[in-house]
């Protein structure tokens, strides 16, 4: 699995580059399609690390009303509250009593890192480049490791 989740994050470089080269916008981080890559079989876990980025991403502008948040210290407050939301969600019970499935974040400071970009480019933009980002590198990866990603 470790040397899967490499090959991914290695992919979703090279992609994350070709579209901030190409479409000038980016995918959330340059590692975020990769591992969301991974777990595009899991949309519930998806759409919960990327609601997890929006809050993250509330939680850093509403505070900066009330304090000076600029530079490094609002990108490691991003990620800090991004960590921080995606442990109590990883703490409360996500799971479906039917059917014994659980739902968890994905990575500790992939929020963090996608509230960053929703916060530098706007939320449609960081959120759909994401998807499709994450989409291609999918799809890469099946091609080289072959239906068993499936």
């Amino acid at each position: 699995m470790s040397e899967l989740l490499s090959l991914s994050i290695g992919i979703g470089l090279v992609v994350s580059m070709i579209f901030s080269e190409v479409f000038g916008i980016a995918a959330g981080g340059m590692v975020v399609p990769g591992y969301i890559a991974l777990s595009l079989d899991r949309p519930v876990d998806v759409a919960l690390t990327i609601a997890t980025g929006l809050a993250t991403f509330a939680v850093v502008r509403g505070l900066s009303t009330v304090m000076i948040i600029f530079g490094r210290r609002r990108t490691v407050l991003m990620i800090l509250v991004g960590y921080l939301m995606g442990t109590v969600m990883r703490s409360t019970s996500w799971g479906a009593m039917e059917t014994g499935e659980s739902y968890s974040v994905i990575g500790f400071i992939i929020p963090g890192l996608i509230a960053i970009w929703l916060d530098r480019q706007g939320i449609v933009e960081t959120i759909s480049t994401l998807i499709t980002a994450s989409v291609v590198v999918r799809l890469v990866l099946i091609l080289i490791v072959g239906t068993d990603l499936l």
